[in-house]
């Protein structure tokens, strides 16, 4: 990242999220601990939300973000001081909540806290509470984690688990507007409605709507909401629910518009619908969808019938008429799914929540507020909650039958319905339509027009005082109404029904139809409650009275019937009211004494809910029964059983939340201060005749709810006290409950067909009583008998005596803070006998889930503060536990389930246990060989769990356990010196393994702080402080204490104490290094040569895998040679050779630490570069080991990049160092994917098959060869395997046929600097020689050198040797440009003409000299000739090593330069030109198949060249008299140049020659044209030999020449010499000299010769 961004970025964050931070800091109170933890929360966040800025990580950038702006917001408003305790209490849950969730997904620390939401401090807390807030905080934040998974995944499965465990829910429903042209006024009822069973589930909810459009409130505009609550989950997995809406005008008869027509009239309207099933199901969750229902209009009676005068009969009408009923109506919508609704509709918003109303107004109260009506299901919820209070009568106006008497047409009919009492008069605002109203005392019902048979379905809710449900009746009068006002003024009712809301027997009116007698009105009686009442009001109350007459019913005509009908259907939710005969019965026993006992019998049978509903007047009525017959046993076990099936409802899940209340009843209502008496007496007779099979399943459900028996027991025996002042009973009681315990001792003792069931129900429920037991009891006493109940009937080992045990402990809290030391004394032993024999070595199974949580317990409780003293205690569980405990988590697997808390039992005995104890233990083994075996089996127990059990982020729980682990090894350190230091008892794998727990130790994660941030450091220091420096020390002293033992400890403790030395922690090194000269001087000593050799091997090569590893720094490379060469030069013999050591490990350091920074590195061109660094050290110190290992890196480098051939010559330095022998292989030289076994021979053969397939891929044919040839004398010659031989010489010539055809691009070579202070010790101020891949260029070559590897470099743009003040700058510079290798051809090839393929390879390959010219001038420049002045630079490069080999690159050790004269240079240039030519001419002669574009190129360039004027310069320059006068001493060069013209007369020949052959129609013109011109050079040549500067007439093409050398035109070169060498000597004339070499004849001839040739080409 560029430093600009970093900068932005820096201030981006400074200034946009701290800024809100840094104004509230300095109002922050000490007093709060959460605002605090909050600062320093929000601290640590930036940090990481910065670097996940940087990563790009965008989504959990954001997620940061609104996280720490929410800490910020609920910082200021904890900090303002302004709210209640209540909302502080619930800001800091959600504060803390927010906490650990960031935490836990920005990978940081888990924080404990207490209930409160304060953190839990380690050290006032027990070890097993501190794990078990550790798993609890840990799970909650898993749960958490995993709910946001699955909003982001799955909304189906996120509802899923949001609603888990969820029995009541509700859905808020929000009606934002209803757009209908209507006119009047009108109502909207809303409710839930399943069309599957044609039901209701809910009530309404009532909206009114004025005329002008908008609702009557008009405040509730746009926001009128409605909570339908208690909605259980078998209503909302409903195959299909609907959410329908009846829309009801009130107004006229019909919408005409005018005053005589009557007004105030309900009439149906229409329906809308919406199917919610997918909304109730939880696919859909979007509170702020806004959805439409369509509303569906009914069509007038007129408009029907018009309609049908219209149309033809024989169609069918699909009109809705108006007196269709309206549930009628939205079910045909439902079927049909189709609405014409024209845009008219509801628009409503929904959503489902979890909870009943309590729960939705606690947690959602941004939905919910007092402003939202509550809509009630017509029914219980699932579960009915404590303090859950209902009384409502749901009625529904079914349907009736009218006669239409002296009227044409069927009635008007409106029901109008009213509460009265007895007197006749009404109960005012008792009726509810629909919820979001007030009551109102008069309902009346929808107008159906002119039909004979209406049918309403309204249904109303009457609630009333449930006093005065006994004496209130519906009353129900039936009116026509007409259409004209002046009409209906005049109309009467015509007709009267009533229904008494509870029957005489005292129950409610049962739910269901009911059939109501209609009476006439006409007559005066018909309006006085006291009459009618007298009379049936329905016809079931007709066939009853007949029942109990015996004979049939006859009207007393008090008051007429009339032919009519009518029916209802009613439904009763209340808590209150009863419709069981046999709980009313049961509540009313005084009345039916004579038939008690069958009411208690028949209360058994009486549903579950009924009970719950009246569940303290049952138990009142029980305990009264009870009571009053305390002299009597007629009832004892009927009221016994009753109780137990009353207390195993309450165990029932629909009823689980009703424990509280029982509880409160125990407590605070019940009152039977003899109870006891007859339950235990009724208890005792149960437990002693268990044998009875008629008893067995009574007993048992006694058993079950013996905790809530021995509740009602114990208080009433405290409130007998409480009454008496004393016990009257003389112990009486006492003995029962002892009788009772005995009891159950010889049942558990006795054999039964039911036995084990009855037992195993003993061992669970027993422990529940002790609570209860222990307020009226000895507690001493109690737990002696219990514990001896315990360990009756059973065998020793079963897991139930540990449910049992467990039980004691847990349900025993306060006989441990109360009766402290005799309760322990009696309980613990039995505990101790119990786990004991679970966790045997022997036993067979055991349950390991209950031993850890009563051991949990146990030690939990025993870490409190306020138990007394608990050493006694301490060391009985350490005697009998500790070493089984160890051995449980010895033989637990890491991934178990249960060994972190065995983990924490182990821990927290260990945290208990004082120095008196440790060494008492450690007193009680008999023998010196079981404190080993126990010390050994420690020592690994504690390396092998520091850090693996508890997860990273548990750092409080980590901590604690290396604390308390801490002084456990301090401890066992004492045992070491005082029994296993002399030399008769000296244990060497004791010691060594305490050795090896010291370092685990010393360097475990959760230990070193530099890795941590600066408040994570700081807040460790100040709690645990660092305890590295302590085990550090004891590391020191300890080793020190070996004294002449130390030797047994060298070198296998080298690696250990290396890592110890390589902690960063200053204090910690300084103690520690010292143990190396320690161990120099050990080894120096009880060697025979005196040296120190092992030591320093084995140090080389751990500090090796330890650097490599990561550890270890300049610092530390600092202080190790400063402390060795402090101690060695003090010493008398170590002087010199510790001297060297010291320098030896420095400069290792330094290659291995640069090796290491640069590991990481993106470039691999720097990594080699270490790497070689490296091996090359090893290689020096003869540490083959080490040496091939890093070969094997280097070789992967290469391959990785591709470069076969370096990976070749890699593998090679390995073969290198191997024999064609058959000794084995020591197991350093073979590679670390090789195999055990080989012989050297073997593994050198795989080597070569390995070099020489990376060779072909390399295009490194030859050195292929020459690999093969070893391995074909191999063969050939010693091993006879003739078949590997024929495969050997196949792979050999595929080799040779590669070379003379296969493409083979040749690489370039560039000399790389780096100068400046900013590179790497390695390449600063160096120069290298990179050898570059195919086919890449300078340009491509610099581009990745600078952009990949050194961006911030600059690069050079001269090629000139920089000076000091670039090589001092702290900036990085390159200077890069090509190079040309310098062709070192072997004594085999000298004077031997060779196929330019062969030579080729030699140009770029087996090279290590390198040159560089610079072109630069030297005099005046010569406008018409600058050859004269041209002069070369040239630089020699001489690398290390030749090229290719095992790097791509080597550095330059020497450098020279020289000059060269413009003659030499032309000389040259002439050489490479004619080397060029014959190259190209050959390759064109070879293989007719080339293209010949590349010949006529070179040949139009040479004989036509339109740059730098051709070889007619040099006449200019070199071959004039005034040249030669001055400068006689280059006569013998100018003949040389000379003869290199002639040179190309022939090369020239035979190219035209083949350029004719090979010529297109298309190059026939060009063809010409340089015969043209080769014909008028031939004369030149000849006759005028030094009259070269003819000018041609026309110049074509471009000089583009193939870099291909001839060994012929080295030799004719080679001739010409020895030709100029014996002509004349007169330096003023050159023309004999030229004239009578023999290359003279030649062109001669040649030009002779060719002359027709010449002379028909160019007539052609």
């Amino acid at each position: 990242m560029k430093p600009y961004c970093k900068n932005l970025i820096k201030s981006y964050f400074s200034s946009n999220f701290l800024l809100m931070y840094r104004k509230q800091e300095t109002v922050v109170s000490t007093d709060l601990p959460l605002v605090q933890e909050l600062g320093t929360t929000l601290r640590e966040w930036t940090q990481i939300w910065h670097k996940l800025y940087v990563s790009n990580k965008t989504t959990l950038f954001r997620n940061v973000q609104q996280m720490a702006y929410s800490l910020i917001e609920y910082r200021s408003q904890i900090v303002s001081g302004t709210l209640p305790n209540d909302d502080l209490v619930a800001l800091k849950k959600k504060v803390t909540a927010k906490i650990d969730y960031g935490n836990r997904i920005l990978g940081l620390d888990l924080v404990v806290r207490d209930e409160a939401g304060n953190t839990l401090d380690p050290e006032r807390t027990s070890t097993v509470s501190l794990f078990r807030a550790h798993e609890s905080a840990s799970h909650s934040i898993d749960e958490r984690i995993q709910e946001e998974k699955m909003r982001l995944q799955n909304l189906e499965k996120r509802r899923q688990t949001l609603f888990s465990g969820v029995h009541t829910y509700s859905l808020l429903i929000n009606l934002r507007n209803f757009v209908c042209n209507i006119g009047e006024d009108a109502e909207l009822f809303m409710s839930l409605y399943d069309p599957d069973k044609s039901e209701f589930i809910s009530e309404n909810f009532l909206v009114r709507w004025g005329s002008t459009g908008m609702p009557k409130e008009i405040e509730k505009l746009n926001n009128l909401p409605a909570l339908f609550t208690d909605l259980s989950s078998s209503d909302l997995i409903r195959q299909r629910l609907f959410l329908v809406c009846q829309i009801i005008r009130v107004g006229c008869m019909e919408l005409k518009e005018g005053k005589k027509h009557t007004g105030g009239l309900r009439r149906p309207f229409g329906v809308a619908v919406m199917d919610i099933t997918d909304i109730a199901h939880g696919n859909i969750d979007d509170e702020c969808k806004q959805y439409f229902i369509p509303f569906q209009q009914i069509a007038m009676e007129t408009y029907i019938r018009q309609r049908q005068l219209i149309m033809s009969p024989l169609i069918p009408s699909r009109v809705i008429g108006e007196n269709e009923p309206l549930v009628a109506v939205f079910n045909k919508v439902i079927a049909t799914r189709e609405v014409n609704h024209k845009g008219q509709g509801l628009f409503v918003t929904l959503k489902l929540l979890p909870g009943d109303v309590f729960q939705v107004q606690k947690h959602y109260p941004h939905f919910v507020d007092r402003t939202t009506a509550i809509v009630r299901k017509m029914g219980f919820p699932e579960i009915i909650l404590p303090g859950y209070v209902r009384n409502d009568i749901y009625v529904t106006l079914l349907q009736g039958e009218f006669d239409r008497g002296k009227k044409k047409t069927p009635k008007n009919v409106e029901v109008i319905m009213s509460v009265l009492d007895e007197e006749g008069n009404p109960m005012e605002k008792a009726i509810f339509p629909g919820a979001g109203y007030e009551g109102i005392t008069e309902y009346k019902s929808v107008i159906y027009y002119q039909v004979k048979q209406p049918c309403w379905n309204e249904t109303v809710k009457v609630a009333i005082p449930i006093e005065d449900v006994c004496r209130c009746h519906l009353r129900l009068t039936f009116r026509h109404r007409s259409s004209q006002d002046s009409r209906d003024k005049s109309e009467k009712p015509f007709g009267m029904a009533f229904v008494r809301l509870m029957k005489s027997d005292g129950t409610t009116l049962p739910d269901g139809k009911h059939e109501l007698i209609v009476y006439k009105v006409d007559v005066k009686k018909a309006d006085d409650a006291k009459t009618y009442l007298t009379l049936p009001g329905s016809y079931v109350e007709v066939e009853e009275k007949e029942r109990q007459m015996g004979k049939s019913f006859h009207h007393a005509g008090i008051i007429p019937i009339t032919k009519d009908s009518f029916q209802i259907a009613t439904l009763t939710c209340s808590t209150k009211l009863t419709q069981n005969v046999d709980l009313l019965g049961l509540l009313n026993w005084r009345s039916n004494t004579e038939r008690l006992e069958e009411i208690l019998q028949k209360l058994m049978e009486v549903e579950g809910g009924e009970i719950i509903k009246f569940l303290q007047d049952t138990l009142d009525a029980l305990f009264n029964i009870m009571m009053e017959t305390s002299e009597e046993e007629t009832y004892d076990t009927l009221l016994f059983n009753a109780l137990v099936f009353i207390i195993s409802l309450i165990g029932d899940i629909k009823f689980q939340h009703f424990n509280p209340v029982l509880e409160t009843y125990i407590s605070k209502h019940f009152s039977a201060t003899l109870a006891y008496q007859k339950l235990t007496k009724v208890l005792n007779y149960f437990v002693g005749h268990a044998e009875d099979s008629a008893h067995t399943e009574r007993l048992y459900a006694a058993l079950k709810a013996f905790k809530y028996l021995f509740h009602f027991i114990v208080q009433s025996r405290i409130l007998y006290l409480r009454f008496y002042g004393k016990s009257e009973d003389g112990g009486q009681f006492l003995d029962s409950i002892r009788t009772l315990f005995l009891s159950i001792s010889n049942l558990m003792d006795r054999p039964l067909d039911e036995g084990v069931k009855i037992k195993a129900a003993i061992l669970k429920y027993l422990p529940t009583i002790i609570n209860d037991l222990q307020k009226v009891f000895d507690a001493v006493e109690l737990l002696r008998v219990t514990c001896s109940n315990c360990q009756v009937g059973l065998d020793s080992r079963s897991g139930q005596h540990i449910i049992c045990s467990k039980s004691c402990v847990s349900s025993t809290p306060l006989i441990f803070s109360l009766v402290l030391l005799d309760c322990r004394d009696v309980l613990l032993p039995l505990i101790t006998d119990q786990l004991s024999g679970q966790l045997d070595d022997n036993s067979n199974k055991p349950d390991l889930e209950a031993c850890v949580q009563l051991l949990s317990t146990v030690l939990d409780m025993l870490d409190c503060k306020d138990v007394g003293p608990t050493s006694g205690h301490v060391k009985l569980i350490v005697d009998r536990l500790l070493r089984r405990v160890n051995r449980t988590v010895i033989n637990l697997s890491l991934d178990s389930p249960f060994i972190g808390h065995y983990l924490a039992c182990m821990t927290a005995i260990l945290k208990q246990m004082e120095d008196a104890h440790y060494a008492q233990y450690i007193s009680t083994f008999k023998t010196r060989q079981d404190i080993i075996d126990f010390l050994m089996e420690t020592f690994i127990m504690f390396k092998n769990l520091m850090g693996n059990v508890f997860p990273p982020d548990w750092m409080i729980m980590n901590l604690h356990q290396m604390k308390v682990f801490l002084r456990a090894i301090d401890q066992y350190s004492d045992v070491l010196n005082k029994y296993f230091l002399d030399s008769a008892h000296f244990h060497l794998q004791l010691w060594n393994n305490y050795f090896h727990l010291i370092v685990a130790f010393l360097t475990h994660k959760s230990l070193q702080l530099e890795s941590f941030s600066l408040e994570k450091r700081n807040k460790i220091l100040n709690k645990y402080g660092d305890m590295r420096k302590s085990i550090g020390f004891k590391l020191r002293d300890m080793w020190n204490n070996l004294g002449q033992h130390k030797m047994k400890f060298i070198p296998a403790m080298v690696g250990p104490i290396l890592e110890a030395t390589l902690v960063p922690e200053p204090e910690l090194r300084k103690a520690t290094i010292p143990i190396f000269f320690d161990m120099m001087q050990c080894e120096h000593h009880f060697s025979t040569n005196h040296t120190f050799q092992k030591f320093e091997n084995e140090l080389i090569t751990k500090l090796d895998q330890e650097v490599e590893g990561g550890r270890g720094d300049e610092q530390y490379k600092i202080l190790l040679e400063k402390t060795l060469l402090e101690y060695c030069r003090r010493h008398r013999y170590l002087s010199q050779s510790g001297e060297a050591l010291a320098f030896l490990l420095s400069s290792l350091l330094e290659n291995l630490l640069a090796y290491r920074t640069i590991t990481h590195d993106e470039s691999p061109e720097l990594r080699m570069s270490c790497t070689v660094n490296v091996l090359n050290f090893y290689k020096e110190k003869k540490r083959e080991d080490i040496y091939i290992r890093y070969l094997y890196k280097l070789r992967d480098l290469h391959l990785d990049c591709e470069n076969y051939t370096e990976a070749a010559y890699t593998l090679l330095l390995h073969a290198e160092l191997l024999e064609w022998s058959d000794k084995p292989c020591a197991p350093h030289l073979i590679p670390w994917d090789g195999t055990q076994g080989w012989t050297q021979q073997e593994l050198k053969e795989r080597l070569f098959q390995e070099i020489m397939c990376n060779l072909d891929k390399g295009k490194m044919w030859e050195k292929a060869i020459e690999m093969a040839k070893q391995l074909v004398k191999l063969h050939e010659n010693q091993m006879f395997d003739f078949i590997e031989l024929s495969q050997l010489l196949k792979q050999q010539a595929q080799y040779y046929e590669n070379i003379m055809h296969a493409m083979r691009p040749q690489p370039e070579y560039f000399a790389v600097g780096y100068y400046g202070q900013g590179f790497p010790s390695f390449l600063r101020n160096k120069m290298f020689i990179y050898r570059g891949k195919e086919y890449e260029w300078l340009e491509d070559f610099s581009l990745k050198l600078l952009k990949s590897q050194f961006p911030n470099a600059v690069k050079m743009t001269s090629t000139s040797p920089p000076g000091d003040n670039i090589c001092n700058s702290p900036g990085q510079h390159i200077q890069c440009f090509t190079v040309k290798p310098v062709l070192n051809l072997s004594s085999q090839f000298k004077d031997k003409e060779l196929p330019e393929q062969i030579l080729n390879y030699y140009r770029t390959n087996e090279v290590e000299k390198f040159q560089y010219s610079r072109p630069f001038r030297k005099g005046e420049k010569d406008p018409d000739n600058e050859f004269a002045t041209m002069w070369i630079e040239r630089s020699t490069y001489i690398t290390a090593y030749r090229f290719p080999g095992i790097l791509k690159w080597f550095e330059v050790k020497s450098m020279s330069v020289e000059e060269i004269s413009p003659l030499d240079n032309a000389i040259e240039t002439m050489e490479l030109a004619n080397e060029k030519l014959s190259n190209l001419v050959q390759q064109q002669a070879c293989d007719r198949s080339l293209p010949v574009h590349p010949l006529s190129m070179m040949l139009n360039g040479i004989v036509d060249p339109a740059v730098m004027g051709g070889f007619s310069n040099y006449e200019k320059a070199f071959f004039t008299e005034a040249y030669i006068k001055k400068n006689p001493d280059h006569l013998e060069r100018i003949e040389v140049l000379k003869h290199l013209i002639a040179l190309q007369v022939p090369l020239l020949d035979e190219g035209i020659r083949i350029h004719g052959e090979k010529s297109t129609e298309q190059l026939k013109p060009l063809h010409n044209r340089l015969v043209e011109i080769i014909l008028i050079l031939f004369v030149l040549v000849y006759f005028q030999p030094c009259s070269l500067t003819e000018k041609k007439k026309s110049r074509v093409g471009s000089v583009v020449m193939p870099y291909i050398m001839s060994s012929t035109l080295r030799r004719m070169s080679t001739i010409s010499n020895a030709s100029s060498g014996s002509g004349s000597s007169d330096g003023n004339s050159t023309r004999p000299a030229f004239q009578e070499s023999v290359f003279t004849a030649s062109c001669f001839l040649i030009f002779r010769n060719k002359l027709p040739h010449f002379q028909h080409c160019s007539e052609g």
